[in-house]
């Protein structure tokens, strides 16, 4: 059985990654699985789904949204215990088994610590990934998390500098100045090209001269 390829979408808190994988769905030839980090944080026990949850409690040992003040400005962390790194590690290795299975994945994501990002060029080395940066100005970025509910404001602050701190993409879309669909034709243009995605090649390479 072929494997299936991966298409991943790396980018902040309300930049737009949801809204791009459903607008990939309906344009790919193929099918392709979404499978995003809110399905796994959902899945997790409402105890270990944390707000400025102290030490030593089940929210802090799992993902813990913290409010955060530095210099003045306020934002939220996001936080990740034992249990909920444990979870993102399984996140990335379920991905991978359904990619091995067969299934192509569309992957929905936030690069919020270097070591995440390393953890899935191990994981996915053997696959064919296009990956997509994501973009929108941070001033947008607060504009939508304002009056999307659920949402903490400064959430997005919080981890936009690491999210693309990296640098490296086969293709990047900026969800402010283009429509979704055109986002969307962006990725799959580059997905058509393609010889091979380069990207997860790069940074595999910069990995290794590093360590």
């Amino acid at each position: 059985m072929a494997k299936g390829s991966i298409i991943f979408l790396n980018g902040s808190s309300s930049s737009g990654k949801t809204t791009l994988a459903l607008a990939l769905q309906a344009i790919l030839p193929e099918p392709f699985m979404h499978v995003a980090l809110d399905q796994f944080r959902d899945g997790m026990p409402a105890a270990y789904r944390g707000l400025n949850s102290p030490p030593g409690t089940s929210g802090h040992a799992g993902l813990n949204v913290v409010p955060m003040h530095r210099d003045g400005v306020s934002f939220t962390d996001i936080q990740f215990g034992p249990m909920g790194l444990t979870m993102l590690k399984g996140m990335r290795r379920a991905i991978a088994a359904l990619a091995e299975s067969g299934n192509n994945v569309i992957i929905d994501d936030i690069i919020m610590r270097p070591e995440f990002l390393t953890d899935y060029l191990l994981v996915m080395q053997s696959f064919d990934v296009l990956f997509v940066g994501v973009c929108c100005p941070l001033a947008e970025i607060n504009r939508r998390e304002a009056v999307r509910p659920g949402r903490f404001p400064g959430t997005a602050l919080g981890h936009f500098e690491v999210v693309h701190a990296h640098g490296v993409y086969d293709v990047e879309v900026d969800t402010e100045r283009q429509s979704p669909s055109e986002c969307a034709l962006a990725v799959l243009q580059s997905w058509q090209d393609r010889d091979h995605p380069a990207a997860f090649e790069k940074l595999a390479e910069l990995n290794r001269s590093h360590t």
